[in-house]
């Protein structure tokens, strides 16, 4: 930059970003001057969101420098130092938002994480959204606002600390054309009050971008050129910005390039292809599409403009029998919409929003597959995919992959899909998303010629002006109503409006009534926009075109706070923004229906399966005799085994057959055979053998019933030996006497054991979800760009989870007393410090998997595998860890399972205490840091 420019506020030098193979910047050099409106444009994919996650310090560097605001993003103490001074938001409608906390519930939660008292929260909250227009809906959850009012309250999350420094990826994108004029209106009055903040912006709309100070044009990573809008037009002698940029981009791109042209449609007025008839959609009591109508005609370009959420993909679906209608009908070339007539969904062709590809399939395979699924003759297949390749200018890409193509080429990939079968209705849905202006036109003339040539009638939805005024015809659509349909010059006229956008905000205004009129405090008072110089929003034309409608006033706004440096200062460690994080989990957690049963009703319902189900008694088993002697003495030996508790006897079995039978069905674990003479050889003194099978399906419950029959026969035989001969002198005997569970039964032995293997358990599984679940949302980013540190944000996490797992320690304590009878016989208050240590060590081992995994299906497996087998195996569960050798030795002295086992079991069954158990309580307390230690370890402060 020269001399005499301003300073800048971010400086780049050889920047370079990869994502895997692929370059994201290719050595960036750049200046951006401070105190003004910067503007990044250029389609998805050239580096952009790349590039403002590295000035928002939201991502790692890989090469080269990025200085801001004075200092090295590198330098982690800077970054510390100027993330206060420093808001970003994301791209994504609300990603920095929190859908199931209310609008008043994420300002507050910022405000928090930015250390402001709440005095301070409730100031700078009532402001912020008296100026926005959003204080009406400070209760209503964050996920049920329109897309125009996320942004509004993204930008309040963000503004919160009076950033010096303000980042916006996308803002506006997939927004109505009023909610985007709001939006950058209420820009322009914040920086009127704070003339010194610098703000950055992507932008898909290059409209928007020609009311910015400064612009960055920007193709394949690299930066195609930078100066004023006006200076960008001058340079290549264009008439609007997007001309500009398709002159700026390298010649092999835009070789061929020309402007679409579209002849006038030649259509019978009579010749019908949609029609549509009060068509609705409900899903429960919202109503997504409301009584929607309108005709079509063959070989007609119908365009659908909206904002995301106002029900155009819903209504396209509907036509495509793809949703069922709530009410309403609908006809494709006169037949009655119905999922089950394949006949007429063949004449159908739908390209969706998301590109509906099979990312490993190549091009050829991916038009093969479908051409098979619309049953296109096997033997027609090869000629249809050659004339789809020429025809899509698929050749030098026919052997790739989708996802190593070009955005352009996927699109084109894309339709070739949607046309193979040869439809005669083409339905896309917002297909130029994201695309740059030369693949944009070059899919406009592919459409234009199957329009025009090949009679398709195109059904295409778009956020774009400029491409819904290419269409024949079009509808307005907005909150799941259609507000008028007409040729696009025809809708402007009626509006007395200068252009389309204008007119749709005409529209909008109209339908929303009141719910506009924050919108007039917004816009900087007349004279002061676009005369205001450097630094000045100049209003784009919407803006400008707003302040024409006639919209009842709001009060006066008030001015935002000067910036506060209490609570703003980074601290390594900041209890209320810890605190912040608890409280938003604990929110989170009390409004989701799935994670609060399964915390709560999860553990009663599986203290019970395992409380009564793991059991190790082997009682009242189910025998019969097959008794072959029919004697007194045979009798007296079947009687010794039906007196005992651990037997119950069946009808005598008749055969062999039948033994074989009633064993087989699962009716006998034991069958005696008492074979003929028993009685008399017994009596004489000679060897007889008894019969007894056994079931063996279960080799350890085998085991055990073949030593009570032995126990039993050994029983019988002294009974008989004293009957005869009276009591042997001197005979030795063994009484046994068992402490502490003298009845042998597996139910006290169990529930102790039961009750620390769910407090391991579903915490565990829990917060493994914690943070990988932002991840996955995009919510992350709030880690990284704002000052809350690895410990706080995990130990915020941490603590809700460690208070639902107490009470549910509690409440199964609680199930082991009074169901399960099994009594507290030592110091329970050792046995809650021992859970609320190993809570902490249990809820850590979720957050070290959260923090090492990148969703939620692998965080919850390996939280699983993590907790279930070491504790089940190692642990000392059914198998003592003294019994165990080499690594499962080392494993379960280590396991913090292994040491509540033996809490549990001493407080519940042998009365322990303190003095007793401080052996097994330190390698707890000495766990749980270590855990949480590694979980911080692990856990990354920027993206990598």
């Amino acid at each position: 930059m020269s001399s005499g420019a301003p300073p800048s506020v971010v400086r780049l030098q050889g920047v370079r970003l990869r994502h895997g193979k692929t370059i994201a910047l290719a050595g960036i050099d750049l200046e951006m001057p401070a105190g003004c409106v910067v503007g990044l444009i250029g389609p998805d994919g050239v580096g952009k969101s790349g590039l403002l996650s590295l000035v928002a310090g939201a991502r790692a560097l890989q090469d080269g420098t990025v200085h801001v605001l004075g200092g090295d993003m590198a330098d982690r103490r800077h970054r510390d130092a100027v993330c206060p001074r420093i808001a970003y938001m994301p791209q994504g409608l609300g990603r920095n938002l929190y859908p199931t906390l209310s609008v008043e519930e994420n300002l507050q939660f910022f405000a928090r994480l930015f250390g402001h008292g709440a005095a301070e929260r409730r100031r700078r909250i009532d402001e912020l959204t008296l100026s926005t227009g959003l204080d009406p809906f400070l209760s209503r959850p964050a996920g049920k606002l329109s897309g125009g009012m996320k942004q509004k309250l993204g930008l309040c999350c963000a503004l919160i600390h009076d950033p010096d420094l303000l980042i916006l990826d996308e803002p506006t994108t997939g927004v109505d054309p009023l909610a985007r004029a709001q939006f950058w209106a209420l820009i322009a009055r914040i920086r009127k009050s704070r003339p010194g903040m610098s703000v950055i912006v992507a932008t898909a709309y290059m409209d928007e971008a020609e009311s910015f100070d400064w612009l960055v044009a920007m193709d394949a990573g690299r930066v195609l050129a930078t100066g004023s809008p006006s200076e960008l037009l001058e340079r290549t002698g264009s008439d609007s910005l997007e001309t500009a940029f398709i002159a700026l981009l390298p010649e092999e791109k835009k070789r061929g390039h020309a402007p679409v042209t579209i002849p006038p449609l030649e259509a019978d007025d009579g010749d019908i292809a949609i029609e549509a008839r009060d068509l609705t959609m409900r899903f429960g009591d919202f109503v997504a599409v409301d009584r929607v109508g309108f005709r079509i005609r063959r070989g007609e370009i119908f365009g659908f403009l909206g904002s995301n959420g106002c029900g155009k993909t819903t209504t396209m679906k509907m036509l495509t029998g793809l949703l069922p209608a709530s009410d309403g009908q609908a006809w494709l070339f006169g037949h009655a919409v119905d999922p089950h007539d394949i006949a007429t969904r063949r004449r159908v062709g739908y390209m969706s929003q998301a590109f509906s590809l099979y990312g490993e399939l190549t091009v050829r395979q991916n038009l093969v597959l479908h051409a098979r699924l619309f049953h296109v003759p096997e033997a027609d297949i090869p000629a249809r995919v050659e004339e789809m390749v020429e025809r899509f200018g698929l050749a030098p890409v026919f052997d790739g992959l989708p996802e190593s193509l070009p955005l352009g080429m996927r699109q084109r990939l894309s339709l070739a899909v949607a046309m193979v079968h040869k439809p005669e209705l083409l339905i896309l849905d917002e297909p130029t998303s994201g695309v740059d202006p030369v693949a944009r036109d070059g899919f406009w003339r592919l459409l234009v010629e199957l329009s025009r040539r090949d009679r398709v009638t195109i059904f295409i939805s778009t956020h774009f002006m400029n491409e819904a005024e290419r269409c024949d015809r079009m509808s307005m659509m907005h909150a799941g109503k259609v507000l008028d349909s007409d040729v696009p010059a025809a809708l402007v006229e009626k509006r007395g409006a200068k252009t389309l956008e204008e007119a749709f905000i005409g529209y909008l205004v109209e339908a929303d009534g009141a719910a506009t009129t924050a919108l007039p405090t917004l816009l900087p008072p007349a004279g002061e926009g676009a005369e205001g110089g450097r630094g000045a929003m100049h209003p784009t034309p919407a803006v400008r075109g707003l302040q024409h409608q006639k919209l009842p006033a709001s009060g006066p706004a008030g001015q935002l706070p000067p910036q506060v440096g209490e609570g703003l200062r980074h601290s390594p460690f900041s209890p209320r923004r810890m605190f912040g994080y608890a409280w938003r989990e604990a929110l989170e957690l009390r409004r989701d229906p799935v994670r609060a049963t399964l915390a709560l009703g999860g553990s009663v319902i599986l203290m019970f399966v395992m409380g009564f189900g793991i059991s190790m008694d082997v009682e009242d088993l189910r025998y019969a005799v097959l008794d072959r002697d029919q004697t007194t003495l045979s009798r007296s030996y079947t009687t010794s085994l039906a007196g005992s508790r651990y037997f119950v006897e069946r009808p005598p079995i008749a055969d062999y057959d039948d033994l074989d039978r009633r064993m087989r069905s699962g009716e006998l674990s034991l069958a005696l055979e008492i074979p003929s003479g028993f009685g008399r050889y017994a009596l004489r003194g000679s060897n007889v053998q008894i019969g007894a099978w056994v079931d063996g399906a279960m080799p350890q419950r085998a085991e055990t019933v073949q030593g009570y029959v032995q126990g039993m026969h050994q029983h019988w035989l002294a009974e008989q030996l004293r009957e005869r001969i009276g009591d042997i002198p001197g005979t030795a005997a063994i009484q046994t006497r068992f402490r502490y569970n003298p009845d042998v039964r597996s139910l006290p032995a169990m529930v102790p054991a039961v009750v620390p293997m769910l407090l391991l358990m579903l915490p565990a599984m829990l917060t493994a979800l914690a943070v990988v679940r932002e991840k996955e949302m995009g919510s992350i980013v709030n880690l990284y760009v704002t000052p809350v540190t690895r410990s706080e944000f995990l130990l915020g996490k941490q603590l809700p989870y460690v208070a639902l797992a107490m009470l549910n320690f509690v409440l199964m304590s609680l199930l082991a007393v009074t169901v399960f009878g099994v009594p507290v016989t030592g110091s329970y208050a050792v046995l809650l410090l021992a859970a609320l240590v190993f809570s902490f060590s249990v809820t850590g081992m979720g957050l070290l998997v959260s923090a090492a995994t990148r969703s939620q299906i692998a965080a919850m497996f390996f939280a699983m595998i993590g907790t279930m087998i070491p504790a089940a195996q190692f642990s000392g569960l059914i198998d003592p860890v003294s019994s165990l050798q080499g690594a499962g030795r080392i494993i379960g002295e280590v396991y913090p399972a292994t040491h509540m086992f033996t809490i549990s079991r001493g407080v519940f069954n042998k009365g322990l205490g303190l003095s007793d158990l401080h052996g097994a309580l330190w390698p707890l307390l000495l766990a749980a840091p270590v855990i949480m230690g590694a979980a911080i370890a692990l856990l990354k402060k920027q993206e990598r």
